[in-house]
């Protein structure tokens, strides 16, 4: 869909796959090279993927780049550059590759959060939304479908729990 502000095109677009949910869209104003991402990209804090998709967010990411943007506004953090869509996607790759080793051992995706080094993203804020993560990449490799409803309430108090039964703040 087409908007116009003032002589601006703005072009709306739904994302097309569940990523960060299951009915992400964006706003591209090609004139400016600017992207307006919503919460398909995050800068500084942990991408959450709870009512999406693992597969369907990198997915998403593969569209975001062919905009070949030079400003990006995300959904939670400071205005960036295409390096933003990176750095999530390196983050989207840790979390179903640790999810695959995880799996094959066995391992719930709270007994995997606790072990996990995050490493280069230890920095992220909310870091306890690797727990949601993990569940959501957990039922993909089950089989699930993108944007399959889990159980948000087991989930979100494991999250707690992983976080050390402090509340979740929500700083991304």
């Amino acid at each position: 869909m087409r908007v116009y502000v003032d002589d601006v095109v703005c072009e709306v677009q739904y994302i097309g796959t569940p990523a960060h949910t299951t009915n992400d869209s964006i706003v591209w104003i090609p004139e400016r090279r600017l992207l307006f991402s919503g919460d398909l990209l995050f800068n500084g804090g942990t991408p959450f993927l709870v009512q999406g998709s693992l597969s369907g967010a990198r997915a998403a990411l593969t569209t975001l780049r062919a905009f070949d943007a030079e400003t990006i506004v995300p959904g939670h953090g400071p205005i960036g550059g295409p390096d933003l869509i990176e750095s999530v996607d390196a983050y989207l790759a840790f979390v179903q590759q640790s999810a695959r080793a995880g799996h094959a051992d066995g391992l719930t995706p709270l007994e995997l959060a606790y072990q996990l080094d995050l490493g280069e993203f230890s920095a992220l804020s909310d870091s306890e939304r690797i727990v949601g993560n993990l569940h959501r990449a957990y039922s993909e490799i089950g089989g699930a479908a993108p944007g399959t409803v889990l159980d948000a309430a087991t989930i979100l108090g494991q999250m707690v729990e992983f976080n050390g039964g402090h509340p979740l703040t929500c700083l991304a």
